[in-house]
């Protein structure tokens, strides 16, 4: 199927100069979705992934229903403040400022194997985050997934030596 025909581009999003890619669409998709969803977990089926990290907030979405198929657990990355419980932060540069992720303990075990998955590559800030504090809570990280990448932003650079699979690819 071509995801790509989903994709909505939106100019000006959300500032001027910028150019959106708008995945909403696919997510909407009676037809397209269920195909994304299996097209994302088939190549990790019988790998002994026990866990899958969603990274707010689109990750979400995605996360959980590859869980699903994989027969795994889904776990949620959240921003600051919006997990209950004892839960383990790790603060992470922006391009103007900084940010904290949060994942609650108990989340992962010791040496359980991660898939980690988020809608979007950019310039990799956020999912470097969630790779390291997956690595911080014992998790191994199989994979980081992403439905599309956004090359020439230093994602994948920042990302470098890690195992990192997109479906859709854009030059910015």
């Amino acid at each position: 199927m071509d995801f790509a025909s989903f994709v909505r581009t939106v100019p000006d999003f959300p500032k001027k100069g910028i150019l959106f890619y708008d995945l909403m669409p696919l997510f909407g998709s009676r037809e397209a979705f269920p195909k994304l969803v299996e097209h994302l977990a088939a190549p990790y089926r019988g790998l002994g992934i026990t866990r899958v990290v969603g990274i707010e907030a689109r990750g979400f979405i995605l996360a959980a229903p590859v869980a699903q198929l994989l027969g795994a657990g889904f776990v949620p990355v959240r921003k600051k403040g919006k997990l209950p419980g004892p839960v383990r932060e790790l603060s992470y540069a922006l391009e103007y400022g900084q940010d904290t992720i949060a994942m609650q303990e108990g989340g992962l075990s010791k040496g359980e194997r991660v898939l980690i998955v988020d809608d979007l590559l950019a310039t990799g800030g956020t999912a470097r985050a969630a790779l390291d504090l997956v690595r911080l809570l014992g998790g191994e990280v199989a994979e980081i997934l992403f439905v599309a990448e956004l090359e020439g932003l230093g994602g994948r650079e920042r990302l470098s030596g890690e195992r990192v699979r997109s479906i859709l690819s854009y030059k910015i």
